[in-house]
């Protein structure tokens, strides 16, 4: 029998294979938890074809639920008389409750962790009095609503239906916080907006996103530069704050980075290309590649990767991976937080078209520069960003609780 503290696992999804940057922290993270604690795992099952087989040698015992989405409400009667964001009451299905009841009935767990903000409801039913309750956040959705409402261009109806949403979610939010014992986000702008509406806490812990050095290996992989300069987008493409990304960038930098050098070419990567994507194709220098089934060649090629992020709330993996593969970072600040990053040595920030295009020229045209971003940038992520140090910070929150 293990010595090991036990602990509950909650997740709205089942995150293996790990083809999502969200899949890959839950993942990850969930490995080097099951270092530290005995772990009971209950995941909603959504796709049959993901199940619990990877997570066997990892925890003491699993359950998978058959899952598909509530339908989204009405807007009247049934969303507007709910006092659930209709973000969340999406999640909240018949059946759902009964098996988690049934799974931790008689069982005692030292921490009790669940996934996002979504999976509320479940937990204050299941453990209405545990002391010891601790919700990571892949994304904070009340940021990034907010940032959406902000940055997006949107009718009159879809910005009142989006106050409506976030007016609940508020509400939820600070049920939820008065609840927990502690709170995990991914960057420190998820953390500040938390602080400013929910009140400064210890509650809240930043615990960046990392990186698989063994997967993103830049010894494995030593730089192969196309002969043209070259340079990334990396991301779902189906993914608003992406598309926003793209778009201001196609708009705003890209004329300017394409003016200074013709013979450059951008490369947009990702999975999900919609016919949203058919403008970005047609501009001149523009190569949509689209879903890969390995971005690594695409990192060990493109001379840099652009992160043009407006909207934030969440993971940032592509920026370490891509320092992990020596790959230097053009990003907005808001694109890179969280990460400890320092500015101009291992990474080049810029937040306005002309200094974003100023500094994707530099690193383009520099080799130095891009030498010596790329040697720092790996130093950086190699020392503070792999999986098993994170996961260290994360059991020794938990055991500090």
């Amino acid at each position: 029998m293990s010595d090991k503290p036990r602990a509950f696992l909650f997740m709205p999804y089942i995150p293996f294979p790990v083809d999502r940057g969200t899949y890959q922290r839950v993942y990850h993270l969930f490995v080097e938890l099951s270092k530290a604690y005995d772990v009971d795992l209950a995941c909603l099952q959504e796709d049959p074809e993901r199940d619990m087989a990877p997570f066997v040698a990892h925890t003491r015992r699993r359950l998978a639920i058959p899952f598909q989405n509530a339908p989204w409400q009405k807007l009247f009667p049934e969303r507007l008389l709910n006092p659930l964001p209709t973000t969340v009451q999406h999640w909240q299905v018949d059946g759902v409750l009964q098996a988690l009841q049934e799974f931790v009935a008689d069982e005692d767990y030292e921490r009790v962790i669940f996934i996002d903000l979504v999976l509320w409801p479940y937990i204050k039913e299941l453990f209405p009095q545990h002391p010891h309750i601790v919700m990571d956040r892949s994304r904070v959705d009340w940021l990034f609503q907010t940032e959406e409402l902000n940055t997006l261009p949107l009718g009159l109806r879809d910005r009142l239906l989006r106050k409506e949403n976030l007016r609940k979610i508020a509400r939820l939010e600070r049920e939820a916080y008065a609840a927990i014992a502690g709170m995990i986000v991914c960057g420190w702008d998820d953390r500040d907006f938390l602080q400013k509406h929910l009140g400064e806490s210890e509650k809240i812990f930043v615990l960046a996103n990392g990186f698989n050095e063994v997967f993103f290996d830049a010894d494995a992989h030593p730089r192969q530069l196309t002969p043209a300069p070259s340079f990334l987008f990396c991301g779902a493409l189906d993914y608003s704050p992406n598309v926003d990304a793209i778009n201001w960038f196609a708009e705003a930098i890209w004329p300017l980075v394409h003016a200074a050098m013709p013979e450059a070419i951008w490369r947009i990567i990702g999975k999900s290309p919609d016919a949203r994507s058919e403008a970005w194709a047609r501009l001149e220098g523009v190569d949509l590649v689209g879903e890969v089934p390995d971005v690594r060649p695409y990192y060990q090629s493109s001379w840099a990767q652009v992160v043009p992020l407006r909207i934030g709330g969440g993971t940032r993996l592509k920026i370490v991976e891509s320092l992990g593969m020596r790959c230097p970072v053009v990003s907005t600040t808001l694109g890179a937080q969280g990460l400890d990053l320092p500015p101009e040595e291992s990474i080049l920030l810029a937040d306005e078209p002309q200094a974003f295009a100023d500094a994707l020229i530099r690193v383009l045209q520099d080799c130095e520069l891009r030498q010596s971003l790329e040697s720092n940038g790996l130093k950086v992520v190699q020392e503070n960003y792999r999986w098993e140090q994170l996961g260290l910070k994360l059991t020794t929150y938990l055991k500090a609780l």
